[in-house]
C-alpha cells in the first residue's frame, strides 16, 4: 500500500484552516454515519449521496454538495483525508482561505457532474471527498511540480517529485476507467478525472496569479 505522508511546505501564507476544517467535518460525519448502524447508514447514504440518474432528471441537486462530506468506509475516509492533509495546505497557503474554500467546493461539484454525465443511468449513490481532492491534486501538480512528496510504502519511506507522483496518479485513473467501464467497479473514476482537470485548469490561473510567491518558495 502506497500513501503520501508529507511534502515540502510553503513558508508563510494563509494558515490552512479550511483544509483542517474540512478534515474535521469529514471525520465527524463519518463517525455519525458509523453510529447509525447498517440500516440507518444505508438510508443516510441513499438520501444524501449523489445519484446520477436523479441528477440527470434535475432532482436532488443538493446531494452534489452533501455527498462530498460522506464516505463508504473507514479506509475511504482515511485515505481521502490523508491526501487532503498532505496536498491541501500548500494550495491554501498560496491562494488564501476564501479562494481555497470556493475552489474546493467547485472542484467537488464539477467532479460529481462529470461522473453523472458519464453514468447518467446509474442508481448507485456516489459519496466521498475524492472529486474535490482530485481537484486539489490537479492544482498541486501545476503549482508545485518540483515539490518532493514523502511516500510510505509498507514500512519504508522514500521521496518522489509531485510531477511524477501525481502524473502516475492521474494515469492510473485513466487506466482504471477504461479497464473497468463506465460503472467504474464501484469507484467514480470519471469524478476523479473531472476533478483533476478542473484543478489543473484553476492551478494554471493560480500559478500565474501568484507566480512571485511560487518562485520564492523554490518548488514551482
Amino acid at each position: 500500500m502506497i500513501f503520501p505522508i508529507g511534502d515540502d511546505q510553503v513558508k508563510g501564507g494563509a494558515k490552512p484552516i479550511i483544509s483542517y476544517a474540512f478534515i474535521a467535518m469529514n471525520v465527524v460525519i463519518w463517525v455519525y454515519q458509523f453510529s447509525l448502524g447498517h440500516v440507518g447508514l444505508s438510508q443516510f447514504v441513499t438520501e444524501y449521496g449523489s445519484i446520477p440518474v436523479e441528477i440527470a432528471r434535475g432532482e436532488d441537486y443538493h446531494t452534489l454538495f452533501t455527498s462530498m462530506f460522506m464516505h463508504g468506509s473507514w479506509m475511504h475516509m482515511i485515505s481521502n483525508m490523508m491526501f487532503l492533509w498532505v496536498f491541501g495546505d500548500n494550495i491554501e497557503a498560496t491562494i488564501g482561505n476564501l479562494t481555497y474554500l470556493f475552489f474546493y467546493i467547485l472542484g467537488g461539484l464539477t467532479a460529481f457532474i462529470v461522473h453523472a454525465y458519464f453514468s447518467p443511468g446509474s442508481t448507485v449513490p456516489t459519496v466521498g471527498a475524492s472529486g474535490a481532492i482530485a481537484a486539489i491534486l490537479g492544482a498541486y501538480l501545476v503549482m508545485f511540480p518540483k515539490s518532493q512528496i514523502k511516500i510510505l510504502f509498507f514500512i519504508r519511506t522514500f521521496h518522489m517529485s509531485a510531477l511524477y507522483f501525481l502524473g502516475l496518479w492521474i494515469a492510473q485513473q485513466f487506466f482504471s476507467v477504461f479497464t473497468s467501464g463506465s460503472a467504474g467497479g464501484g469507484i467514480a473514476w470519471w469524478a476523479h478525472i473531472g476533478g483533476f482537470a478542473f484543478g489543473a485548469l484553476c492551478g494554471t490561473f493560480f500559478r500565474y496569479r501568484h507566480k512571485d510567491k511560487l518562485i520564492a518558495s523554490g518548488r514551482a
